[in-house]
């Protein structure tokens, strides 16, 4: 096994790129050299990394010619349709954060503390879930787990971090084109295309990606997406509907042994968990834990994550950290 790794980042330069750059140097990743990868219009920036500075250089379809161990994709859907085989085919593994091959029957689709243990010796292409699927299921796997889960609805409050760099500039900008109506005065239920079920794709992809982390396709899911007008992170409301009888107490004990959850739950103190409590973390803050006394065996949730750190690059990251064990 080697001791240190040449990684290529694509999409170095984007909020997600920039970020697992960030993550990278944070948790001490075993890299040898560090490949910058973007757009001919990035390349020849100077980025920093580990204190260094570090020169971008322009995607091509050479680009992997190079001794690359690892990619984290971070450009887009049609970047890792075209880029990812050609990095395959020179042996590389791959993360993707894009949504291309995430319902792929031969892509594993991972977050580590969730399902980390599909990946083999032999897995070369992992897929990297939608932030808000990622926030989900650390909160649900453990329950899912414990209780069993007939149902689940998911309505989210996503951040406009979600969009990108044009999503936060739409923040302070009227005249930005990021959304079809404003953001500064809305909260939109509209995140990424409509289909013709009447779903949004976002929607669609909870669905899915959920249903594919769980290995449950009888599992009943609804969801809806909604844009709402912060900075950073994400919340969700998810209503869950369990298997076997549980209180609350029971969930809060489970929630409290999960990996990387934070249980913040305390009406009488008006403790909550808040986008600030995320914000800028890794940890996903859950709360309001209670049961819906409209349907048996049902609890409602409140969650909160950081959808540009855990929801994107650190998972990418840690799932980086699989292939090097």
């Amino acid at each position: 096994m080697k001791t240190s790794y040449n990684v290529a980042v694509v999409g170095a330069t984007g909020m997600v790129g920039q970020k697992i750059i960030d993550v990278l140097a944070e948790r001490n990743f075993p890299i040898n050299k560090l490949y910058p990868l973007a757009s001919k219009n990035s390349a020849g920036k100077q980025i920093i990394f580990a204190g260094q500075n570090v020169k971008v250089l322009e995607l091509t379809e050479h680009s992997f010619d190079k001794n690359i161990d690892i990619a984290l994709f971070a450009a887009g859907s049609r970047v890792s349709e075209h880029y990812i085989p050609i990095a395959l085919e020179h042996g590389v593994k791959v993360v993707d954060n894009s949504s291309f091959y995430r319902m792929d029957d031969q892509v594993p689709l991972i977050i580590p503390e969730v399902n980390g243990d599909l990946l083999t010796e032999q897995t070369q292409l992992v897929a990297n879930p939608n932030c808000s699927t990622i926030q989900s299921l650390m909160v649900i796997k453990p329950l899912y787990d414990a209780f069993g889960v007939k149902r689940i609805i998911y309505n989210t409050y996503q951040s406009t971090s979600g969009s990108g760099v044009k999503g936060v500039k739409a923040l302070k900008e009227e005249s930005s084109k990021a959304y079809p109506y404003s953001i500064q005065t809305n909260t939109l239920p509209h995140i990424d295309d409509f289909l013709d079920n009447g779903y949004t794709k976002e929607e669609m992809k909870m669905i899915n990606e959920s249903k594919k982390l769980l290995d449950d396709q009888d599992l009943k899911i609804t969801a809806t997406a909604v844009r709402v007008p912060i900075k950073s992170s994400h919340a969700l409301s998810i209503n869950i509907e369990l298997n076997n009888d549980a209180n609350s107490d029971d969930l809060q004990q489970r929630l409290n042994q999960a990996p990387g959850v934070i249980v913040k739950d305390d009406p009488k103190a008006e403790l909550y968990p808040l986008q600030d409590d995320s914000s800028g973390t890794d940890d996903i803050f859950v709360g309001r834990i209670r049961k819906d006394y409209s349907q048996p065996k049902t609890f409602n949730l409140w969650c909160t994550g950081d959808n540009i750190r855990k929801g994107a690059a650190t998972n990418t990251v840690q799932i980086a950290e699989l292939f090097t064990k």
